[in-house]
């Protein structure tokens, strides 16, 4: 990745000292600085793509760091962070790093996830879940405000989700295998951020 950021800087230099020496023949040979300004504005353009494509290179370097210290589940990087806050601080502390809470879409990706929490957080632990009912009771809803679709909640024995006006925010039990009960948004958990892999 670095090295490939050398050749970029490489032919950036390349391509503007071929410039100054287009631009200095040019003027000896007193040719109008319209075909001059043409090849600055050329130069611009690529320089911009340059810089444009470096960046979505450092983007992608920094999502794999994350994956490297996380782990990646069907498309996605999931890196767990043992501090426990309150479901705002969580989700402000993901949004900062670039993600948002986790928030599983499938019974197969809460499963790794799951297993993933267990491993690196500790298997008596509850996470932060990227969803809630804060808008309407009752009605769950991922960070986007979209509808969701896949549910876990346990159902065996509390009936979940069973908080009412009091539970509007949901996590995932490690002690109960995965399952997901709602909880106070004010109540101090563990997270898990995810992040869409380019």
């Amino acid at each position: 990745m670095e090295t490939r950021g050398l050749w970029l800087m490489f032919y950036l230099l390349l391509l503007a000292n071929c410039t100054f020496q287009q631009s200095t023949s040019k003027r000896r040979n007193g040719k109008k600085d319209s075909a001059n300004n043409a090849a600055i504005e050329e130069l611009k353009q690529q320089i911009s793509d340059i810089v444009q494509e470096l960046n979505v290179m450092k983007e992608q370097q920094a999502l794999h760091t994350v994956c490297l210290r996380g782990t990646k589940i069907l498309g996605k990087c999931f890196l767990a962070d043992p501090v426990k806050k309150t479901f705002h601080a969580a989700s402000d502390d993901c949004i900062a790093k670039g993600g948002s809470l986790g928030t599983p879409l499938t019974g197969d990706e809460n499963d790794q996830l799951y297993s993933y929490v267990r491993q690196s957080i500790g298997p008596e632990e509850h996470v932060w879940l990227g969803i809630n009912d804060m808008v309407t009771d009752g009605q769950w809803v991922d960070q986007s405000g979209s509808g969701v679709r896949f549910k876990n909640w346990e159902t065996e024995i509390t009936q979940q989700p069973d908080g009412g006006r009091g539970q509007n925010c949901a996590i995932l039990s490690t002690t109960a295998k995965g399952k997901w009960f709602d909880e106070s948004c004010k109540a101090e958990k563990a997270s898990v951020c995810e992040f869409n892999i380019i």
